[in-house]
């Protein structure tokens, strides 16, 4: 799959630029990829950005659900926190699944082509990387669930970012040999009673970091379960997924904490 050009990409952008509810938020839509198959990212940068200004960066990648309100939100939080923020859309443009089952296939098409997750997710990390306030050497990646894992894979395709933050994601180790190619620091944020993350799989995944000398950190909030972050998961633990208050809260100090050390804290 070729990927455009940088006047081709120009050619085929459609930015619209609004103002986010909050006034330290500007935002953009994005369209880029390939001219077969165009994804449409969304940027949310500090308002207070100066012209020509380099600021930390921070590529944002969605869960099962594709890129929707929920990774919006993040991404403005990020950016009042002072990073220029790049949401990715792995699925492609308008490929946002209303239900379980539509999500478990789109997110399925990935899981089973790591290739293709990873040229999709280094897609995203240019545009992120080209943009003009954007410092090339302080990037970070943080994900959710299905982005969790995605954040892990775009490590393991060797891409230059400092670190990367999975919260909530799938922790399997299908090739572990490719854990080798990771240059980042690595942050795990899990839910300790998790029922969609086999213990066996966190084993294989430990394993992999330390057989290829990976610095990793791995976090586990007791009681919490999947998508721990998310609101719309609901209150109810017995189902697998839940949202947990106290695991959110804590899980983005950590992440705070880890981006500080990675790339730098906001001067």
């Amino acid at each position: 799959m070729k990927y455009l050009s940088a006047v081709a990409l120009a050619l085929l952008t459609s930015i619209a630029v609004a103002q986010d509810p909050s006034p330290e938020v500007m935002t953009e839509t994005v369209l880029y990829g390939t001219e077969e198959a165009p994804l449409e990212g969304y940027f949310a940068l500090p308002a207070n950005l100066g012209e020509g200004e380099k600021r930390p960066a921070i590529l944002l990648i969605h869960d099962w659900t594709g890129l929707q309100d929920y990774e919006k939100k993040r991404s403005h939080m990020l950016a009042e926190l002072g990073y220029v923020t790049f949401a990715a859309d792995v699925y492609g443009k308008g490929v946002r699944p209303e239900d379980p089952a539509e999500c478990g296939v789109q997110a399925g098409l990935y899981r089973s082509d790591r290739t293709l997750f990873r040229e999709r997710l280094n897609a995203a990390l240019a545009v992120l990387r080209d943009h003009p306030n954007v410092d090339p050497g302080r990037i970070a990646s943080i994900g959710y669930c299905f982005g969790g894992t995605g954040v892990i894979e775009l490590a393991r395709s060797g891409a230059d970012v400092k670190g990367v933050v999975s919260f909530h994601g799938g922790l399997d180790s299908p090739q572990p040999e490719d854990g080798k190619n990771i240059r980042a620091k690595v942050l795990i944020l899990h839910g300790a009673d998790d029922p969609f993350v086999p213990v066996e799989n966190i084993d294989a995944f430990l394993a992999e970091m330390n057989a290829a000398g990976v610095d990793w950190q791995m976090i586990s909030y007791g009681g919490a379960v999947h998508s721990f972050t998310k609101p719309k998961a609901g209150d109810d633990p017995s189902k697998g997924a839940a949202y947990d208050a106290d695991a959110d809260r804590r899980s983005w100090a950590h992440m705070r904490l880890f981006l500080d050390e990675v790339i730098g804290a906001i001067e």
